[in-house]
């Protein structure tokens, strides 16, 4: 039996629903917005938190295939939990961030230590105090040896991916640890299989605290048809190609910032130039070399169509044809070629890696301090380096111990993989990437410690003023190019610095008690708002002729 409601009582119900409909919005916020809970291991399964930058093919191949490895070899199931709060900037601060909570926690809960302070924050990760420095405070270098002889953890067991510069930088902060494959697999690091250098480029930390699992070069993509529709249709072979004024508007450009593979290929750039100076003049040639590679990457930059946040869009937008060429890392360019060739049954995109202009650089996977399941994540890490964790990287799909749904165009950094027997499996198979950087001879010395300032630089001189910057390039190359007008072009190459200045500059971008984070902003403010003025100034003259 039913029963009709008045329209009454229906006006009352809707006044009712919005006298509470406030309440409900606080009530249900909170349960949004609150934070991802860790998974708890469960009966009969255990758990492994993963934080990566990786794409979800190679998170999908590696999971599919590890669980399987767990279960045969420990007879237990595994969930595999992984995070990516972003790109590996992005993954480098969240894992700062949240180290220096768990530590401020950890230290505040014996009261003898004393209050949490500024130099108790800025001394517990500094790999400098390991050596008890004099004029170090008794609290900082306390600090230091209470969390290096800490189990403080993050609740995040491994960080995989994101390039070798970052994970070093974990290792000499403590938040990474040995995870004890070289103990368990002596014969794996050996010049044969891996070695521990190769072109100048360290594959694993010899203290155990990350391992290189696969290789990345750089190179260049571009469109074939676009080229061939350009008056001059020869295609970029080298870096300095892409600063040619003919591809003026025409160059997909990825912030540095935002990624830390895109910086590693600004980086190699800046040492092509570098070694070919110093071949030159070895007195002066380092400081020439890094001028004229910063210079080249701002005429890179003003040849940019945009800059985007993501590496990987690059290479989509010169399939789709929306720009003729980029910078991009080798598995997407070779991904993106071969899957836009393959549809369209023609050869539409080509990736090319500058000869003598790129070393192999490790992509590593590091056990992080404090993990729940030590021993899962060093499964974890010995499976990725096996023969058979290392065959997912570059063998084709439908092949033995091969990816079940993505291709992922990596390459193995075991130097046995190869060889005939499997790389008839492979993708790339007549590719090996020690065979094809032999050429170039990474200098670690010459611009690794300047890794964070390379990337810094650009956002200032090149990305933040870009306005100005293009407007600048598109006057020279109006008035007949460079070397039409001199002076435009030497204020355009003006830079804030040069190589001499490194140390000290590169020393400003880190706060410390007598140079607030105020400053240091300030000091990146100041090189932007010099270099803007500098372009100005280029743009002027350059329409004078000058």
């Amino acid at each position: 039996m039913g029963f009709a409601i008045g329209s009454g009582s229906k006006t009352m119900i809707r006044r009712l629903l919005l006298a509470f409909f406030p309440l409900v919005v606080l009530i249900a916020i909170p349960i949004f917005l609150r934070p991802h809970q860790v998974r708890e291991p469960v009966s009969g399964k255990d758990s492994l938190i993963i934080i990566s930058p990786h794409a979800e093919p190679i998170k999908y191949e590696f999971e599919h295939a590890f669980r399987k490895y767990y279960r045969e070899e420990f007879g237990r199931e595994i969930a595999l939990d992984w995070r990516s709060p972003g790109g590996t900037s992005d993954i480098v601060r969240y894992i700062n961030d949240r180290f220096e909570s768990a530590f401020r926690q950890y230290w505040e809960s014996n009261p003898e230590n004393g209050g949490w302070s500024e130099t108790i924050a800025g001394a517990f990760s500094n790999q400098r105090l390991d050596r008890s420095p004099p004029d170090a405070k008794p609290e900082a270098v306390k600090a230091r040896k209470m969390f290096l002889s800490s189990d403080v953890g993050i609740g995040i067991d491994l960080f995989f991916g994101g390039g070798a510069y970052d994970h070093a930088k974990h290792a000499d902060k403590g938040y990474a640890v040995d995870a004890g494959i070289r103990e368990l697999h002596p014969e794996w690091f050996t010049d044969e299989i891996i070695p521990r250098e190769f072109s100048g480029e360290i594959l694993y930390d010899e203290r155990g605290r990350y391992y290189g699992v696969c290789l990345a070069s750089f190179g260049i993509c571009y469109n074939v048809d676009r080229i061939k529709a350009m008056r001059d249709s020869s295609p970029p072979v080298a870096w300095h190609d892409l600063g040619e004024p003919r591809f003026f508007q025409q160059i997909a450009v990825a912030d540095p910032t935002k990624s830390g593979s895109i910086n590693k290929c600004f980086e190699m750039i800046i040492q092509e130039s570098m070694a070919e100076a110093v071949e030159k003049d070895r007195l002066n040639g380092k400081n020439t070399g890094w001028t004229d590679g910063l210079n080249l990457i701002k005429r890179i930059a003003a040849n940019s169509r945009y800059v985007t946040d993501s590496a990987g869009k690059v290479p989509q937008d010169v399939a789709k044809g929306d720009t003729v060429a980029g910078m991009c890392i080798d598995f997407y360019g070779r991904a993106e070629a071969e899957w836009t060739n393959r549809q369209s049954g023609v050869e539409r995109v080509a990736y090319i890696s500058p000869r003598n202009g790129t070393s192999v650089s490790p992509d590593p996977i590091q056990l992080l301090r404090g993990s729940q399941n030590p021993q899962a994540a060093r499964a974890f890490i010995e499976f990725v380096l096996s023969k058979e964790g290392q065959k997912l990287w570059n063998f084709r799909l439908e092949t033995p111990g091969g990816p079940l749904k993505y291709a992922l165009r990596r390459t193995p950094i075991r130097k046995d993989m190869y060889v005939p027997e499997y790389q008839r499996f492979m993708s790339d198979k007549d590719y090996d990437p020690y065979r094809a950087s032999e050429g170039f001879q990474y200098h670690a010395d010459w611009t690794a410690p300047y890794f964070n300032l390379i990337r810094i630089m650009i956002k200032c001189v090149a990305l933040d003023p870009q306005p100005e910057l293009k407007a600048a390039w598109d006057e020279i190359i109006k008035a007949g190019g460079p070397g039409a007008v001199p002076q435009a072009m030497s204020e355009f190459n003006k830079l804030p610095f040069d190589y001499t200045g490194a140390a000290k500059n590169a020393a400003l971008l880190s706060p410390n008690r007598d140079w607030t984070m105020l400053d240091v902003i300030s000091l990146k403010r100041e090189w932007t708002e010099q270099s803007r003025r500098n372009y100005l100034r280029a743009t002027r003259l350059a329409e004078d002729g000058k």
